[in-house]
């Protein structure tokens, strides 16, 4: 497992109860983990500290409960890149921190590779990873199918101070747009992917994760230039292992592109102590 350790302005608290106590920046939201099936608390005393708490419904779905006025949005930061925090519906607050795990790897390949990259990110959520390329230098296609997700991607670019950079902003169907842009002869040196366990496309097209990730990857593979970098699949999907991932790389990816093929857990660590929080899984090509 790696782990991301190198946050200042987020950290995990405590967590117990089926819920993660985090901080984000100023505030402390107390949010759900299917990963938390332990009971005791390390710190008890510092969940009445929560500013917000997310609690799951019985008849499905949750709310959050607000404990002091908080900001519709605020910013942190990781290194320099700077992310546009917003409670959301379910759950979520646009911005999985695990993942700078994967944006540190992308950093240091595309700044070692020393030549123009293109990136191509797919599912692209609010950007993480499309911040990272482009503070690293490269050129990025931004692809997800909620437009109101590639707006919060503009954001997080416009923080970040890199709003002059090349990027191209995609509301489309992942899988159409790969199709077109192979008839369109276009190619990437590196392509991101972090795919819904279960989604719809922008016309309802539907994806599910085991029926359609091996295609997808297979795809994928012809938009990749004649010398690729890398190519990265990150998944939350229960019951895959990372193991999966890799097998997948090597059957369509390191078959034509001879580099090497690692994946395995990501976690994020709890602040004073040895627990771990596993977060999903990654597979990852790279070239030699």
């Amino acid at each position: 497992m790696i782990l991301a350790n190198k946050w200042n302005d987020y950290k995990i608290i405590d967590m117990a109860n089926g819920q993660k106590l985090e901080k984000w920046g100023k505030f402390i939201l107390s949010r759900p983990d299917p990963q938390i099936i332990w009971n005791n608390k390390t710190y008890p005393e510092k969940w009445d500290k929560a500013d917000a708490v997310y609690s799951r419904s019985k008849t499905g779905g949750g709310s959050w409960k607000y404990n002091k006025k908080l900001p519709d949005n605020w910013k942190i930061q990781y290194k320099e890149l700077v992310f546009n925090i917003k409670p959301m519906g379910f759950k979520h607050t646009g911005l999985f921190p695990e993942q700078a795990v994967n944006w540190d790897w992308m950093i240091e390949k595309i700044t070692k590779a020393n030549r123009p990259i293109k990136v191509l990110n797919l599912f692209a959520y609010t950007g993480g990873a499309s911040v990272a390329c482009l503070y690293a230098g490269a050129e990025v296609c931004h692809v997800d199918s909620s437009k109101g997700m590639v707006q919060w991607a503009k954001e997080n670019v416009q923080s970040s101070g890199l709003a002059d950079k090349k990027i191209r902003y995609i509301v489309d169907d992942v899988n159409k747009f790969v199709q077109r842009e192979i008839r369109r002869n276009n190619k990437y040196d590196a392509i991101i992917m972090d795919p819904p366990s279960y989604g719809r496309g922008a016309k309802g097209e539907v994806w599910q994760f085991e029926n359609n990730i091996y295609d997808l990857v297979e795809l994928c593979e012809k938009v990749l230039s004649d010398n690729p970098l890398f190519f990265l699949i990150n998944s939350y999907t229960t019951g895959i292992s990372s193991s999966v991932l890799g097998n997948i790389l090597n059957l369509c990816i390191n078959k034509k592109n001879n580099g090497n093929v690692t994946s395995g857990e990501i976690g994020l660590p709890m602040e004073n102590s040895k627990l771990v929080l596993p977060c999903g899984i990654y597979g990852r090509w790279e070239n030699k």
